[in-house]
């Protein structure tokens, strides 16, 4: 049964706003009507999900909703309940009105008789890796243990996104209060203290007169600092979103000391991960291979992945060509090598994403508690120079007396 989303005026003057089932529009109007709601505009939620396709203001399918419904989904499968049962409990469970016409427009094509893979791939909002794997369960008829693995591998994914952005929000805290606080004090404390040396007409140490400049050049031109600041990140998140710009930020990141193997790692294990579970569920290695690619944040790593994905079908070894491109860990490397040559690619490549997410999780543990104390260490610096400076003037003054 089609699934309408409506706009109506109740009995209080109030607008309400929902998604019933139907046959047809004319029926949803009526159950408005007799619920003494004025129906303003009743529209498929099929034809809204493609009206909002590629509009600026829709909302975005996070990592969390994908878990959420993937687990309940399972959950409900393994229960041996119907599907579009199942997905119309999922669609009332879920808060979120653009995820709850998600899945009812889904289950409207599932009730026309698509298979789950197709209706999801209609939508235009699952991630293709997804949509491949949920077509191999239908396939083997297994959708019940497929969706269960999709569960665990989704979950992961989100838990492992919100451990980085958990992890970062103390650095970049202590980013901005040490920047803030050091513009504080070249803007307004510094300036009257070093009134007192400009005062006594001394020779001033030169530490103290490069601050001095400093401070007077930033209350000078702090607004023309924060006009080419707002110019530069702008300028830069443009020239990003450009394919020239896309591949020369990833270039210069794979080349820094840290970041660099921290990004080879987490697209390796996202790597590992994505194939891991495609060739569990009976994809073939080619198109998982290409799946695989296109799950990878760093442009260089994906080609690099496509390039690999040609040889193989040529007939080349999977392990050979990501050794050669030297993108990914050397461990990795030979346990896919092992896989292939004893015939348990799938077995290792789980074993390789689950290794791989180790080192990641421990690489990233390591990174941010270094972070912290550098971070420290240069706000204390910072501080100490400003002190120096401040200082040094009054013992020439006493040395003087």
């Amino acid at each position: 049964m089609p699934a309408y989303q409506f706009t109506a005026m109740d009995a209080s003057g109030k607008q309400q706003k929902g998604v019933l089932e139907g046959d047809s529009a004319r029926q949803i109007r009526q159950q408005l009507r007799d619920k003494h709601w004025l129906p303003l505009t009743v529209e498929p939620v099929e034809n809204k999900q493609k009206h909002q396709s590629g509009h600026w203001l829709q909302k975005k399918f996070s990592a969390y909703d994908l878990a959420l419904i993937t687990r309940q989904l399972s959950v409900l499968v393994a229960a041996a309940i119907p599907l579009e049962e199942a997905l119309g409990a999922v669609a009332k469970q879920s808060e979120k009105n653009h995820v709850k016409n998600l899945l009812l427009a889904v289950r409207s094509k599932v009730v026309e008789g698509h298979s789950l893979a197709q209706a999801m791939q209609q939508a235009g909002r699952f991630p293709e890796l997804y949509v491949a794997t949920i077509a191999a369960g239908e396939r083997s008829g297994h959708l019940d243990l497929i969706l269960e693995q999709l569960a665990e591998y989704t979950e992961n994914r989100f838990a492992m996104q919100k451990k980085i952005q958990g992890a970062m929000i103390y650095p970049v805290i202590l980013l901005l209060m040490s920047f803030a606080i050091v513009m504080g004090l070249m803007t307004y404390v510094v300036p009257d203290i070093v009134k007192t040396f400009q005062q006594s007409k001394q020779a001033l140490p030169w530490i103290t007169v490069t601050l001095m400049q400093c401070s007077d050049f930033i209350r000078a031109a702090w607004p023309l600092m924060l006009l080419l600041s707002a110019m530069l990140i702008l300028g830069g998140a443009k020239f990003l979103k450009t394919s020239a710009g896309h591949y020369a930020f990833d270039r210069l990141v794979l080349k820094l000391p840290l970041f660099g193997k921290l990004s080879r790692g987490i697209n390796a294990a996202r790597f590992a991960s994505t194939l891991s579970i495609l060739t569990q569920s009976g994809v073939p290695l080619v198109d998982a291979l290409r799946i695989g690619a296109a799950v990878s944040n760093n442009w260089m790593m994906r080609d690099a992945i496509h390039a690999a994905t040609e040889k193989v079908i040529e007939g080349g070894n999977l392990a050979t060509q990501l050794e050669r491109c030297g993108y990914f860990p050397a461990m990795m490397v030979q346990m896919i090598r092992s896989g292939e040559a004893s015939g348990e690619l799938d077995r290792m490549l789980a074993r390789a994403s689950t290794m791989q997410d180790r080192e990641v999780t421990t690489f990233i543990a390591t990174l941010l508690a270094l972070l912290e104390p550098l971070m420290l260490v240069l706000m204390a610096g910072i501080v100490l120079v400003i002190v120096i400076a401040v200082m040094l003037p009054i013992v020439n003054m006493n040395n003087v007396i």
